[in-house]
């Protein structure tokens, strides 16, 4: 067995086993940490994806081994954030929930839009929501989400 330490959630994680060993598992499976979703796994969906130093990483495609010394964000860190409570705020206001599967998938890729653009236009965020499928919304409603939290949370991306 290998050690392999991170930092998850803001704090110092360590895990032990073997290098190839699949992100998504370990972090629903070894760190209870189940807003991270397996879709499809094959890094199509984005119901996975987490935020890997700043950027929307899909965790079915990734292994330990990738993360050594990394930040790793989920949603359940994310979650305590002002960024979050105006996300959440939006996304029910906009009624951007159905079933909730791709939920926390899209709010991690609705915060890397705002962060790299706090004024994204509609066309810079459905390419930011690309990589991330909803079988329930149709996007539209997803769309007016971000847009709200871009106009509410204005100073905090």
């Amino acid at each position: 067995m290998n050690r392999f330490e991170f930092i998850l959630n803001g704090e110092r994680a360590v895990y032990e086993g073997e290098a190839s060993d699949r992100l998504l598992d370990i972090l629903r499976n070894h760190f209870n940490l189940t807003s991270i979703k397996c879709g499809c796994n094959e890094g199509a969906c984005g119901a996975c994806s987490v935020i890997i130093n700043g950027k929307l990483i899909k965790s079915c495609l990734v292994s330990i081994g990738a993360v050594i010394g990394d930040s790793v964000t989920t949603l359940e860190g994310f979650r305590t954030t002002e960024k979050f409570r105006v996300l959440d705020k939006a996304f029910a206001e906009c009624s951007a929930v159905q079933c909730g599967f791709c939920t926390s998938g899209m709010i991690m890729a609705a915060e890397c839009i705002l962060s790299a653009n706090p004024h994204p236009n509609e066309e810079e965020i459905r390419y930011g929501l690309s990589g991330n499928m909803c079988r329930c919304t149709g996007y539209n409603a997803i769309v007016r989400a971000i847009e709200q939290a871009a106009r509410e949370g204005e100073g905090l991306w």
